[in-house]
């Protein structure tokens, strides 16, 4: 073990962070809890209520919603029982404590197309109406498409004919995907127009667009199968959505869904095939798996200097919650931050390894940065872990992820 070099302090770090920008206007966050529009607070009518740590698909679907429609709004956050426990302001406001739920005017929706019928009755339909012949199609083969893809993920196959069957189950459903896809007229399956004259996604798109996002995590996760290289019309498509701030202000990385689908799902089953375990290793040590997992590539600011600007601003919390304590994590995490931002070796203290691959399988995304930035802090933190050792940090929890509550972080 060579002897730790002094990385860079708070301080130096600090420079190379960007300036926090006004989260109420510009791209979509998932940090705000206002969204204006160009518009005055006082005209906020709608407040939409999702999870803490942008992991529910149905919330991802509302929020799209708005900012598409680019209606102001106010976010409310709570906690997921899978991660913590449900707030009792939520219960008292929403009594089944489902997410996502959004008040308009006073009154109470939930359940995701309930919620977007209702905004469509107040505001008008984004692209067709949710009620439309079209749409209603799509609905329900939006169901279908989710069933295939539960099946050939959530239950165990006994024999290799059974996992073969539910493959082939979900491909002849992705086909017919590529089959709407491709008539489409344009990039999007329901061509919409915001009040600002430019094109957007329509309801349709936004019924599909978070599970398929999960579906093309997780298969690449558990299955080792690359959706985009087998599907070029849904791969265009994500790659259309990607090259929005609305969608990338909501999407979730791989790590992130490999890890939170299972408490959420019930179970998630690899089926430990060659290919599945090398793409799952890549996911996990944090390399990722490139273009599979987006094709937008952030410039400006630079996506480590974002990551960097995430944490220094939770800083606190970081480093309290990890298990090596304050203390000990302080040198081996500047460390990790001084080789994200310089790519020069800044070697930790001995014994930091379990501490760095602790905060590295943590890293939520969107909730904590974008995915291109949490990408970059990932492979910084491994890098500097493994300058030090080959151990691991306390498993992720499968069953729950209490490990991710999110009450730690609320005081700061």
């Amino acid at each position: 073990m060579k002897e730790a070099i002094n990385p860079l302090s708070w301080e130096e770090l600090a420079k190379f962070a960007p300036q926090d920008k006004s989260l109420t206007e510009g791209p979509n966050t998932s940090y705000a809890f206002k969204r204006l529009f160009g518009q005055l607070e006082q005209n906020i009518r709608v407040t939409l209520y999702r999870d803490n740590h942008a992991w529910c698909p149905y919330c991802q679907k509302v929020w799209l919603w708005l900012e598409w429609k680019r209606i102001p709004y106010e976010i409310k956050k709570a906690s997921m029982r899978c991660y913590g426990t449900k707030e009792a302001w939520y219960l008292k406001k929403v009594p089944s404590g489902m997410f996502p739920a959004i008040e308009i005017e006073k009154r109470i929706f939930t359940e995701s197309d309930r919620i977007l019928l209702a905004l469509e009755d107040q505001y008008g339909a984004l692209g067709r109406s949710m009620k439309d012949p079209k749409t209603l199609i799509l609905r329900r083969f939006e169901r279908l498409l989710f069933q295939s893809w539960c099946k050939w993920l959530c239950s165990p196959s006994l024999t290799s004919s059974q996992e073969t069957h539910k493959e082939n189950e979900f491909k002849t459903l992705a086909k017919e995907m590529e089959g709407y896809l491709s008539k489409a007229n344009g990039p999007w399956l329901d061509p919409a127009v915001d009040n600002l004259g430019q094109s957007t996604p329509g309801s349709a798109d936004v019924i599909f667009i978070p599970y398929l996002e999960r579906m093309n995590a997780s298969l690449a996760y558990y299955k080792g199968f690359n959706l985009r290289k087998e599907f070029p019309a849904i791969d265009k498509w994500l790659s259309s959505l990607e090259a929005t701030d609305v969608y990338r202000g909501t999407q979730g990385d791989f790590h992130t869904h490999a890890h939170d689908l299972p408490p959420q799902m019930g179970s998630c089953w690899a089926n430990n095939e060659p290919i599945q375990k090398e793409m799952s290793s890549l996911i996990d040590s944090g390399k990722g798996l490139g273009p599979l997992e987006t094709t937008y590539e952030q410039t400006t600011p630079p996506p480590e200097a974002i990551a960097l600007a995430r944490v220094l601003k939770h800083r606190s919390a970081i480093m309290n919650s990890n298990p090596m304590g304050a203390l000990l994590i302080d040198q081996p995490l500047r460390a990790a931050l001084s080789r994200m931002i310089s790519s020069k070796a800044y070697y930790p203290e001995e014994g930091s390894a379990i501490g760095l691959r602790y905060l590295k399988d943590r890293i939520s995304v969107p909730r904590d940065m974008p995915v291109i930035a949490a990408r970059k802090l990932r492979q910084a933190l491994e890098y500097t872990a493994s300058l030090d050792s080959s151990l691991q940090g306390p498993a992720i929890p499968i069953n729950n992820r209490l490990d991710q509550d999110p009450r730690r972080f609320r005081n700061e």
